[in-house]
């Protein structure tokens, strides 16, 4: 197949692009200035450089992302261009939505001039964290900061032009090619003996590794409809902070628990944003690793890449 995919030189878009570009041809969308030789070497190092190329797009240009995608005709469009700062987005509300939801729908409407299927990356956050056992994708939606809002936003200008796209929650991304909570974490090795870590949020930190994967599989089996897609088990933003430690052996550094409240962050955060796979593993006939697991891979090939 052909598969154009947004946000090409993010934190996801770059795993995603490895993982394709091994049984299709990839079509990378980005920002101009991020499309440059150190990120496009990056990404082509380790895959088949005849099936992966990028072009420079900007979706909140709707003339140029219609006309992009009916240039390069593909069978899918992976929309994983976003503003993910979560306290960004309650900052600056109107770049969110612009970002998350007008240009989302250009990139809908792009698809389907072009007659291609979409699949659109949102988020855990759409939920409001009140339940206390793992959301299922027809619970009902209820986001509490603007990043959620803006992303179900995004889900619905999909759905309203292409009501048979591929809608996929996840939640806690981590990757080599971004920043993210175990860097921030690591960051802080010998710099500091205490560390004090939020305790009452729980979720399922997610591997752009094993997303990608998990992106690729549902595509491959022309999925369509919400699903949740994310590493198995969960755990408290204090509990994956102290196993990160002792996974890279720094054991001495002392991690305090606190509450949210306390911590005092411009965006609220839902309590509890577990999701359930069982859909994706119907569909798909495949379990993603735990997290744990995913999070001793990212850090072997971390301490590779360093050396």
């Amino acid at each position: 197949m052909r598969i154009a995919v947004t946000g090409a030189a993010g934190m996801l878009g770059t795993d995603l692009m490895a993982r394709l570009s091994g049984a299709h041809e990839v079509i990378g969308l980005d920002l101009p200035q991020r499309i440059e030789s150190h990120v496009v070497a990056q990404v082509i190092a380790p895959v088949d450089s005849n099936k992966i190329s990028f072009r420079a797009c900007d979706i909140l240009d709707e003339i140029n992302t219609r006309e992009f995608v009916a240039k390069i005709a593909p069978d899918w469009v992976i929309h994983c261009a976003a503003f993910t700062n979560v306290d960004g987005c309650e900052k600056e509300p109107e770049k969110a939505f612009r970002l998350n939801a007008e240009g989302t729908r250009n990139v809908a409407k792009g698809a389907w001039g072009a007659k291609a299927k979409m699949l659109y990356v949102s988020t855990d956050y759409v939920y409001d964290g009140k339940k206390s056992e793992p959301y299922v994708e027809t619970d009902g939606t209820g986001p509490l900061n603007v990043y959620g809002q803006s992303k179900l936003k995004g889900e619905m200008e999909v759905l309203n032009i292409l009501p048979d796209a591929l809608i996929v929650r996840t939640s806690w991304l981590f990757g080599k090619n971004g920043p993210n909570f175990i860097e921030a974490i690591l960051a802080q090795v010998g710099k500091k003996d205490e560390l004090s870590v939020v305790s009452d949020q729980v979720g399922s930190p997610t591997y752009t590794v094993d997303l990608s994967d998990a992106l690729a599989r549902l595509i491959e089996v022309d999925a369509s409809g919400v699903f949740h897609a994310a590493n198995e088990g969960y755990c408290s933003w204090f509990q994956y902070a102290r196993e990160i430690l002792r996974l890279y052996g720094a054991d001495g550094i002392n991690v305090k628990p606190m509450t949210t409240e306390e911590l005092g962050r411009p965006a609220l955060r839902p309590a509890y944003s577990v999701l359930s796979k069982e859909k994706y593993k119907r569909t798909t006939r495949h379990n993603m690793r735990h997290w744990e697991e995913a999070l001793k891979d990212y850090l072997i090939h971390r301490e590779v890449s360093i050396k």
